[in-house]
């Protein structure tokens, strides 16, 4: 332990490990000012201080130990996950709980789920009822999602600059092909829709705004995976088969990647009834002006109407000139054929 010299408070400070210079500089320069506020940075004791610092750098660097302000900054900054707050993270928890089929969900399935005692369950659902995030029904006493947290979820919509800039171009494509048009961002290993603009057909396919489906088996799922990096794909995929949700969809990993990379190479993906039978879609890539794919267009409607030749023949024209012209508007430019990717 090496001791410097003594402030005018009669106080040593020493270096060790557990008290870098970098500390001890910064202990030493707020001591004299907090004393003496009129006193020079250049008074005597502090410019010792400062080339005892500078002196003995390398030998504390060697040892591991941090010297420079930067260095001791780094290694004492918190992160971000050591600031969040349990009550509200299981509060959270309770609201995503709701995202599957059910409508309704009670305490002793929310607890189970969740691995949190009925007694905390019972206190979120009552603060979170208190405030409109959820609604209990009183004929079942389950409970489901309130208007706030739809009130909150068209918020996000509306401050979404993608959705704003897309509306018009969907509005417009849904006018010439009379079939559910959406938007729709990926989210980790789901595609979420965000806005649709409906068919006026009586028989169409239900809306599924709000709603998430594994990315691998729809079409703006696809659309936008194939652009992601194999590091990325491979983390959506994982390292098992694919989970069948109908008798068309692609289980198979290896069958999945030839796939993706077909879907970009062609600029656009179908859903061949692959999460939904009966129901086949085509989605195009949006790009901003980053070059970076930050959403899909596509188009949805029952397998009677959409079928595969009618997708090759009128309608992978149409979406892929709408993405184009969405992506237009939000700064992408192609690159010359000579300089292509």
């Amino acid at each position: 332990m090496i001791q410097v010299s003594r402030d005018d408070d009669n106080r040593p400070h020493t270096l060790s490990p557990s008290r870098p210079p970098a500390l001890i500089f910064l202990l030493t320069t707020e001591r004299r000012l907090t004393a003496h506020p009129n006193r020079s940075l250049t008074s005597p004791g502090l410019i010792n201080t400062i080339l005892f610092y500078f002196l003995h750098m390398e030998f504390y660097r060697s040892r591991g130990v941090p010297f420079c302000l930067e260095e001791l900054m780094a290694q004492t900054k918190r992160k971000k996950s050591d600031y969040i707050i349990q009550s509200v993270d299981h509060a959270l928890d309770v609201l995503e709980g709701f995202h599957g089929e059910e409508d309704e969900l009670g305490i002793t399935e929310l607890s189970r789920r969740l691995k949190l005692h009925k007694n905390n369950i019972f206190r979120i659902l009552a603060t979170l009822e208190s405030r409109g995030y959820v609604e209990q029904n009183q004929s079942t006493d389950n409970y489901r999602l309130g208007l706030r947290s739809l009130e909150l979820g068209q918020n996000y919509i509306r401050h979404t600059g993608l959705l704003r800039v897309a509306r018009p171009v969907m509005e417009e494509l849904s006018r010439k092909v009379n079939e559910n048009v959406y938007i729709g961002i990926l989210k980790e290993k789901y595609a979420f829709y965000l806005d649709v603009v409906e068919s006026s057909h009586t028989v169409r396919v239900l809306s599924r705004v709000g709603c998430r489906v594994p990315t691998y088996c729809a079409a703006i799922g696809k659309a936008q995976l194939a652009y992601e990096s194999m590091e990325n794909i491979m983390n959506v995929l994982g390292r098992k088969e694919l989970k069948k949700f109908t008798r068309n969809t692609i289980s198979n990993r290896d069958r999945m990647l030839e796939h993706l990379m077909l879907v970009k190479e062609m600029g656009y993906a179908v859903d061949d009834e692959e999460w939904d039978e009966g129901v086949r879609c085509v989605g195009a890539p949006i790009m901003d002006y980053t070059r970076k794919v930050v959403g899909a267009l596509s188009i949805s409607a029952p397998s009677v109407r959409m079928t595969l030749d009618k997708i090759k023949k009128d309608y992978v024209p149409l979406i892929k000139d709408a993405s184009a012209q969405i992506s237009t508007d939000l700064g992408y430019k192609a690159l010359d054929d000579g300089n292509a990717e």
